[in-house]
């Protein structure tokens, strides 16, 4: 097995910092950079290696960001770089392809992706749950295709992932879904 060089999660970090600046999250509006951060934290709490933990750190930079894809890959190697393309989703696309897109990809793609896409999922969902608290059913208005659409994606998700990934994040993520199914 290739050896990671050390500083790889290090210059992830930097790069998100970077490429993340001036975003925030739509649900609360606190700055976008605490989301890949407590994606990586939760692999790395699970041991996961320091290349899937650099992945969730610039999960969201090729989909969000202008950074570069060619310097991204060159900087974090081929097999961040493979992880991170398996979950970025397609933005040429209309929102049910690029959903039903997102979820081929994953599944196709590295164990290191599934990963990182159920720690994205379980963070989102986390989230949802506390901004529903404090911001009731107008948080639905918040997503692209509404509440009814959303559940549909994070259903497809855990099927998948149920079939392709055998760790214990996905019944976490399950029981996030369960909570979701009871808001209003």
């Amino acid at each position: 097995m290739k050896k990671t060089p050390k500083d790889i999660v290090e210059k992830a970090a930097r790069i998100a910092v970077v490429a993340h600046a001036k975003q925030k999250r739509k649900g609360d509006g606190s700055p976008y950079i605490v989301h890949p951060f407590r994606v990586a934290l939760k692999l790395a709490q699970n041991g996961f290696s320091d290349e899937v933990i650099a992945a969730a750190l610039v999960h969201d930079v090729l989909e969000d960001t202008t950074y570069p894809e060619k310097k991204l890959r060159r900087e974090l190697g081929e097999s961040v770089y493979r992880i991170v393309k398996a979950v970025t989703n397609d933005d040429s696309l209309s929102w049910e392809e690029k959903k039903r897109k997102y979820v081929q990809t994953v599944r196709a793609g590295p164990a290191g992706a599934k990963a990182v896409c159920v720690a994205d999922k379980i963070h989102n969902m986390e989230s949802l749950l506390t901004d529903y608290q404090k911001q009731g059913p107008a948080i639905w208005k918040k997503f692209n295709r509404g509440k009814k659409q959303k559940k549909w994606f994070e259903r497809m998700v855990l099927e998948m992932l149920r079939e392709t990934f055998k760790h214990p994040l996905v019944d976490e993520y399950a029981q996030l879904i369960e909570r979701e199914e009871k808001l209003k």
